[in-house]
């Protein structure tokens, strides 16, 4: 949070799609004080009883209300969609406070709804001619929304059946950790790649594209990519997801392989020897991928 003020302090104000995106996070954020407002434990969401579920839906219907009255049409389209990130977010930390069996679950809900959110921010920031509402990342493809739907069909079926397997604390902060780093790194890489990026592969090159090999590009080519691949195998580390992990590792690696292979001809085609010489000193950062094998 600190290095994306510190980048739109530098960069100058948000644009007005990016001020409703916030405004909107926050506002749907603010469900994590309604036990305050009624006076309850935070652990209201866990087994909340017919209050708790009236001030949900009461909370959702008053904030959609204030969004449509607030914004038009084009704004309401962010808005909504970076509110219920926000409202995820929020129930995320409703479920991580206390000792509910449902706390890690809640870790998740944090780190899944921060991290499509950040992307458009951070897009907002960066590169906001290219930004747009699958800058949220939320539709990013059928098989990543099958693959999210698994790791929670799998987690509430292991909890059911094997409930200690989701009580292993120190394996869920491994996976945590994991999560916070790759998000992290891959923050970093959109920060210091700038205008730069793109979440889709350029294949013409446009008057202001260089190659970046300074900051977090220094240490990989790809730390975008790294980031997300340690960022999404954390999660069901997170979610202590044994089946998941093993096919969410397999699954992005494979995906990131070719999306690495893709890229690298458009950047060879780009900046030729100059990207050739980079790729010859810099590893790629993800394990057993070298890159598209091609040479001038």
């Amino acid at each position: 949070a600190a290095m994306m003020a510190a980048a739109v302090a530098r960069r100058g104000r948000l644009g007005q799609e990016g001020r409703a995106s916030l405004y909107s996070f926050l506002l749907g954020a603010s469900v994590a004080a309604l036990p305050l407002l009624l006076g309850s434990s935070p652990s209201l969401l866990a087994a909340p009883g017919l209050r708790g579920r009236l001030a949900l839906v009461l909370h959702v219907a008053g904030v959609n209300a204030a969004l449509l009255l607030i914004y038009p049409r084009p704004l309401y389209k962010i808005a909504v969609r970076a509110c219920f990130l926000g409202f995820a977010f929020g129930c995320g930390l409703l479920l991580s406070t206390g000792r509910s069996a449902w706390r890690h679950f809640g870790w998740y809900m944090c780190s899944l709804s921060l991290f499509h959110y950040s992307e458009y921010l951070v897009t907002a920031i960066n590169n906001p001619r290219s930004l747009s509402l699958d800058s949220f990342l939320l539709n990013h493809s059928f098989e990543y929304n099958l693959a999210a739907l698994s790791s929670w069909v799998e987690f509430t079926l292991e909890k059911l059946f094997f409930p200690e397997l989701k009580q292993i604390t120190w394996l869920s902060t491994v996976g945590l950790l994991m999560v916070i780093f790759g998000d992290c790194l891959r923050k970093a890489a959109m920060l210091t790649a700038g205008s730069n990026f793109n979440h889709i592969v350029q294949n013409e090159k446009s008057d202001t594209h260089t190659l970046v090999t300074s900051g977090v590009y220094g240490w990989f080519r790809h730390p975008s990519y790294v980031g997300w691949f340690y960022w999404s195998i954390g999660t069901q580390v997170l979610l202590c997801n044994p089946i998941c992990v093993v096919g969410y590792a397999l699954a992005s690696w494979r995906f990131f392989r070719e999306r690495i292979e893709e890229e690298e001809i458009t950047l060879i085609h780009f900046f030729g020897e100059e990207y050739l010489e980079y790729k010859r000193k810099v590893p790629s950062g993800l394990p057993f991928i070298k890159g598209v094998k091609l040479e001038l």
